[in-house]
């Protein structure tokens, strides 16, 4: 069975969100064995169970202004932001065929990213008790998840774009002082992301073949 994969393009958080829930049903339902979401998001912002609101920098009037929406949502950890200058991927499995280990799934998450950025000649690394990928000093994937019935939904983000990386000061990025960069940061040049998107999937199927075999 084959890795399903639904591109979005270019999305709102929201319309997004609806989708993975929809999706979310019908692994549930075991209509599908699994999915794998991509897109990017108009900016957001969004809260996941652990947040703490002082995490966000700007007041609400001031979201309102920049036309940046807040959501609240099922995800774990704190606070993050969406953009168009970031790849986002939902992947929506059944750990039943996998591992039903959130732990280990999160760190497959970290090393599929850590693989990927190999691929463009970047050296990823994550450290002990925190969740995400860094390129040195700097965070250069998010990682969020939320769990159904052993389903999994929400998912990671990649920054590709340098210049999407300033609105990452409205907010205290996972509720922690860190800087963030990207691809193109680190790189110095411009991203294809239809290339990234390809690699990404291929990823995906490696390290979770068990899923879909």
């Amino acid at each position: 069975m084959d890795l399903e994969v639904f591109d979005l393009g270019l999305i709102d958080f929201g319309s997004a969100w609806q989708f993975q829930k929809d999706t979310l049903a019908r692994v549930c339902n075991s209509d599908i064995r699994g999915a794998l979401i991509i897109c990017s998001h108009y900016p957001a912002i969004t809260l996941g169970r652990l947040a703490r609101i002082d995490n966000v920098l700007i007041a609400a009037s001031g979201l309102d202004e920049r036309k940046i929406p807040l959501y609240e949502i099922e995800r774990g950890g704190d606070v993050t932001y969406h953009g168009p200058g970031q790849l986002t991927v939902y992947p929506v499995f059944n750990l039943n065929y996998f591992i039903k280990d959130i732990r280990i799934f999160l760190r497959q998450l970290e090393a599929l990213v850590i693989d990927l950025l190999s691929d463009f000649g970047i050296s990823g690394t994550r450290y002990p008790g925190l969740t995400g990928v860094w390129v040195e000093k700097a965070k250069i994937a998010s990682i969020g998840i939320a769990i159904k019935r052993w389903v999994t939904y929400h998912g990671l983000s990649i920054n590709i774009t340098k210049d999407d990386l300033g609105n990452f000061s409205l907010i205290r990025p996972c509720g922690m002082d860190i800087r963030m960069t990207s691809l193109e940061s680190v790189l110095g040049r411009p991203i294809n992301k239809e290339i990234l998107k390809r690699g990404l999937i291929c990823r995906f199927k490696e390290k979770f073949s068990d899923i879909f075999r």
